[in-house]
């Protein structure tokens, strides 16, 4: 087994308010955030966590919650700065930090690359009105357009916007009118995803009414033609990005790549290549419990079971529809293919049409990326 590729997350909890279909570890603020303290909790949190990975190189960060556009450039400078005193971050590093449209006030963007940011994923979900305001978003469309622009010209790396489709009383004219405003904002990666609703959200207490299974096929296909059309590659279920534009954080994990993370809540996953081993890490989740000094950051710690790791390795990899090389099972794993419950599923998803195989690589067909939950529950019992 080997290390594989680390990352580095950094949850920011809170929220002006919670989003009816939020299930995140996020916080509605009650009061002014406490951000000198839960930074100085952050820095603690990572000195801990450093412990684990030595000097292997961080390749990313992402700043996400909740809202990290809530804290001050000068924060999240502070954080940057912290962090490079604790742990190797490369000089290539791509550093996201997320962003609502309603806490940008102008020049803040700007701020945030002088501190070292150099890509931003601003959380737009529609340019419908009446759509935020079902979402129980507190930015209106003006607000969204204008934040984005200002992404735009302040020469980042790169920037995302996050949509959503499936919404309540949404057609597919709709839909598409929400993909169409974000490639016209120049928008070099999309994150365009289908509202679910989640346990432990008002939407799931109060659902709301979401356009039948028709419908969403409909614009599901729509939107990925013009997305396609437009030069958007999708690289992953809910990733559309133009060339050498793809979230090298979220590639990380689905090619089940090692992350430290720290902050309220935050996972990680921690390789120990001389012990074959791979660690879970998860930390304690409010605000209130991580910031007592009496008390530690993380909550829970396990390894994962060898008869889980064929489920985690392929729910990741699967995800992403690029090649898989064979030999990353083995790398990121200890895992053989040639395993006999292992080699089944594989088997079994390849008589389905779900997976193609050469000698080198494995890679989700078209008809796999319409069944992969039905593609990783072949690996489920291995």
């Amino acid at each position: 087994m080997q290390s594989p590729p680390l990352s580095l997350y950094i949850h920011i909890p809170w929220c002006v308010q919670k989003c009816p279909y939020c299930d995140f570890n996020s916080h509605g603020l009650k009061q002014d955030i406490p951000e000198d303290e839960y930074i100085s909790h952050l820095l603690a949190d990572l000195e801990e966590e450093a412990k684990l990975v030595g000097d292997r190189e961080v390749k990313s960060l992402f700043f996400g919650g909740g809202t990290p556009s809530l804290f001050s450039a000068a924060g999240i400078q502070r954080i940057l700065q912290g962090v490079r005193q604790r742990v190797n971050v490369s000089q290539q590093a791509e550093i996201t930090l997320e962003a609502n449209p309603g806490t940008v006030e102008a020049g803040k963007f700007l701020g945030f690359k002088q501190a070292g940011v150099n890509r931003i994923s601003v959380g737009v979900q529609s340019f419908q009105a009446h759509h935020l305001l079902i979402l129980g978003r507190i930015h209106d469309p003006h607000q969204a357009i204008e934040a984005i622009k200002q992404a735009n010209q302040i020469g980042l790396n790169s920037f995302n916007i996050d949509l959503m489709h499936g919404l309540p009383k949404q057609n597919a004219h709709l839909a598409l009118d929400d993909l169409q405003q974000a490639i016209a904002l120049n928008a070099p990666h999309i994150s365009w995803y289908q509202l679910t609703i989640e346990p432990n959200t008002l939407f799931h207490s109060k659902p709301p009414l979401l356009p039948e299974d028709e419908m969403l096929w409909d614009i599901q296909e729509a939107g990925q033609a013009l997305l396609q059309e437009a030069g958007y590659q999708q690289y992953e279920i809910s990733g559309y990005s133009k060339p050498e534009h793809r979230c090298q954080h979220n590639l990380n994990y689905w090619r089940f790549g090692d992350y430290i993370g720290i902050g309220c809540g935050a996972h990680g996953k921690i390789t120990q290549a001389s012990h074959g081993s791979i660690q879970r890490r998860v930390k304690v989740k409010h605000p209130k419990g991580y910031m007592d000094t009496k008390k530690a950051y993380l909550d829970q710690a396990w390894l994962v079971e060898a008869d889980d790791l064929p489920f985690e390795f392929f729910m990741n990899q699967f995800r992403l529809f690029e090649a898989c090389p064979k030999e990353r099972l083995a790398a990121h794993t200890g895992l053989n293919s040639t395993t006999p419950v292992i080699q089944q599923g594989l088997q079994k998803a390849i008589d389905a049409g779900w997976l193609a195989e050469t000698h080198t690589h494995w890679e989700t067909t078209e008809l796999g990326k319409r069944f992969l939950n039905e593609l990783l529950t072949l690996f489920l019992d291995c």
